[in-house]
């Protein structure tokens, strides 16, 4: 996936050249005294470092740490002036904690902690850190409720807690965070619903997946509008019907919402998905015919529907499903007729009742194209 963070790139691009001009610039200013107290702490919390990233952690110039960046403040265009801006111990294999001192980093932008063996919560000193952008705690072993902190944090643009263990609800105000553009829930094991608050959402990235989420998707989703490119449900506990309003996701790039238990028919507003690439529907329990609402979307290079009750096909979609086309199709273990690796008789006669959905036409979707 590719990010569009580019302000934050270039700040820390930016980071990294005042870092190393000032490489000697004495610790002297009062943060930079802070950032050493914070720092020697988390060390201590540290147990174990095999790879030996924080041995250049000694003396008080945090700004030459390993994987510590130094620039100028906020409010401060002074070359003398530096305080820690962002942190990065991407794949370190560092087993500890985080520890309540870190809330002396107060001008910290950036905080990246991919790939380690970090364990715990999210300290709730973290809403000190006004002007953090991005919170990456991904592939560790934090556990315990969402941190619920991180909702504290005005500038956070980027937040990435997958591959993780972190349990229970979601709660309803992390979607209205309108500058949050990035949210990675996937591989920890929330449960509960989805909050309706998800349209309030401006984000172009949201995973949910491989968790143990309940109930449909938000009728709400559909006021994401072109903000939202890429979603990923696949892999939870979901049921219901698509909503309608996924059509009004007119700059969507992936929807994932395989393997689940979604019923009904497919809406007829997915016609408005203009963009989309990657649309898997596959290991669910919807039905009807497979129209050319799905098969004509003109962008499409990956559609998967197999594993569902599909029993009438449209001559486009029987098209996509022979050899030799450039789009990658799966149509398998469906009802469709006169197709191959299809659903046993007995298996399709087991297609549940009320599995249809009422079909509401949005006014807003007529002109979509």
């Amino acid at each position: 996936m590719e990010k569009n963070w580019l302000v934050i790139v270039a700040l820390l691009f930016q980071i990294i050249q005042t870092t190393e001009a000032q490489n000697g610039t004495s610790s002297s200013n009062s943060k930079l005294k802070d950032a050493y107290t914070a720092l020697q702490s988390w060390k201590s919390a540290i147990t174990d470092d095999p790879l030996g990233v924080l041995k250049t952690w000694v003396g008080n110039n945090v700004c030459s740490y390993n994987g510590v960046f130094c620039g100028n403040p906020q409010n401060s265009t002074l070359p003398t002036d530096l305080v820690v801006v962002g942190i990065d111990l991407n794949f370190g294999n560092l087993q500890g904690t985080l520890v309540k001192q870190l809330s002396l980093l107060s001008d910290i932008a950036l905080i990246h902690l991919n790939s380690n063996r970090f364990t715990g919560n999210v300290p709730d000193t973290f809403q000190a850190l006004q002007y953090l952008a991005e919170l990456d705690l991904s592939n560790n072993l934090f556990s315990g409720s969402f941190p619920s902190v991180v909702l504290s944090l005005p500038g956070l643009v980027y937040l990435d807690l997958r591959f993780n263990e972190f349990s229970g609800p979601i709660p309803d105000s992390l979607f209205n965070n309108k500058r949050l553009d990035a949210v990675f829930l996937n591989n920890n094991q929330f449960v509960g619903r989805i909050p309706s608050s998800l349209g309030n959402s401006k984000a172009s990235v949201i995973t949910f997946a491989n968790n143990n989420f309940t109930g449909d998707i938000p009728a709400s989703i559909g006021n994401m509008g072109a903000s939202l490119k890429e979603v990923l449900f696949l892999n939870n506990q979901l049921n219901g019907c698509i909503p309608e309003g996924i059509g009004r996701l007119t700059e969507m790039k992936v929807l994932d919402i395989s393997v689940n238990s979604f019923t009904g028919h497919l809406p007829n507003s997915f016609s408005c998905l203009k963009q989309i690439e990657v649309l898997n529907l596959g290991h669910n329990k919807l039905s009807g015919v497979l129209s050319d609402t799905v098969c004509s979307l003109r962008s499409i290079v990956n559609l998967t529907v197999s594993g569902n009750f599909f029993s009438g096909i449209s001559p486009s979609c029987k098209n996509l499903s022979l050899s030799g086309n450039s789009i990658g199709c799966d149509f398998s273990a469906n009802c469709l007729p006169g197709l191959n690796q299809q659903k046993s008789q007995p298996e399709c006669s087991l297609l549940p009742s009320g599995m249809n959905c009422v079909q509401i036409p949005l006014i807003t979707l007529l002109s979509c194209g």
